[in-house]
């Protein structure tokens, strides 16, 4: 994916010790494997089932994560988004799938929700910084280039369905959902583990993590998976712990993991829409929410609202759990779920 909204997260807590044989959870497994997918490393750690079944399902949830990398990577010539763009571009409709509709009108709707400030339609302004490749190393886009963008500023909100027949009213919109495909590969993921019988599991996409049950201590007692979160200035420090209740969602949004420096001046992958340029507000916003998807798309809008209008974007999104690192290392918590840490 284009956007690496990536939050340095530690794993709170270890794998379980081996248990005697004569232990009745011998003969289940506490297995973690890693892989690589939308251009990030991948955890996922499985407790309670055997070794096989942990193992299959994983198996399972990489082919399916490397088939949506390519079919919602917006610059994968042989990807389902590029060839809506295409389409859009040449002024034709398309015909999508089921899914990909209803995704798509989903993030309708959250792009509204959130003003706008979340909006998957600015693949063009994207590419004008330079953001949809690896290489972000600058110059800028010049205001000219900016203003011609937002002179035509096309919105996902351009796009319209009659049946499985998608259309735009603005040719200019080229999709790209790097901010929220994340959030839909954690919730197909959670789908493939329930498939499994899998109860108890912690699924980490760079940093975008869904949980599903609990986990259970050294004594066989259960309790929830704990994750930590990272200072912006400083990625080997800790410096709040989240306490996950089972079935939820936790994404973090950072201006200081994708960005480049130019002449003495950072400029962070996130973009906003109504200025064309990128955000320069908070260091970094954690949300928590049951759902991946609304999760992953309003950490991006409040780190772009800002101090004036975060709290606006976040009733508007249905969020309640926030946490944000403003640049001066000040904090906002709105989470009782999520604790500062006490550094020694």
């Amino acid at each position: 994916m284009t956007t690496l909204k990536v939050v340095n997260v530690i794993w709170a807590i270890t794998l379980l010790l081996s248990l005697t044989a004569c232990n009745k959870a011998s003969q289940t497994s506490n297995h973690q494997e890693t892989f690589y997918a939308f251009g990030t490393s991948v955890i996922i750690q499985i407790k309670g089932v055997s070794k096989q079944t942990a193992h299959n399902a994983i198996q399972a949830i990489e082919k399916d994560f490397h088939y949506l990398n390519r079919e919602w990577h917006a610059w994968d010539k042989e990807g389902m988004v590029h060839k809506i763009n295409l389409a859009i571009a040449n002024n034709q409709s398309i015909i999508v799938s089921t899914e990909v509709k209803t995704f798509i009108q989903f993030s309708q709707t959250l792009a509204k929700q959130s003003n706008y400030l979340f909006d998957p339609a600015i693949g063009q302004l994207i590419q004008l910084w330079s953001f949809h490749s690896e290489d972000w190393q600058g110059p800028p886009p010049s205001d000219k280039q900016i203003q011609t963008w937002l002179d035509n500023r096309p919105s996902i909100k351009d796009i319209y369905f009659k049946d499985k027949q998608l259309f735009s009213h603005n040719n200019q919109v080229q999709l790209d959902f790097g901010a929220n495909a994340k959030g839909l590969a954690l919730k197909r993921a959670v789908q493939y583990l329930h498939e499994f019988n899998i109860k108890n599991a912690i699924i980490n996409i760079g940093g975008d993590m869904t949980v599903i049950g609990q986990k259970h201590n050294q004594n066989g007692q259960k309790k929830n998976w704990q994750v930590g979160i990272q200072s912006p200035n400083n990625p080997k420090q800790v410096v709040a712990i989240a306490n996950m209740l089972p079935n939820t969602s936790i994404v973090t949004s950072g201006t200081y993991q994708r960005y480049f420096t130019w002449q003495g001046k950072h400029y962070s992958h996130l973009l906003n829409p109504n200025t064309g340029k990128p955000a320069n507000t908070f260091a970094s916003v954690t949300v928590i929410h049951p759902d991946p998807t609304l999760a992953d798309a309003a950490a991006t809008a409040i780190l772009i609202a800002g101090k004036e209008h975060w709290k606006t974007i976040a009733k508007q999104m249905g969020i309640t759990e926030v946490f944000i690192i403003d640049h001066q290392e000040n904090i906002i918590n709105t989470s009782k779920n999520i604790t500062l840490k006490i550094l020694s």
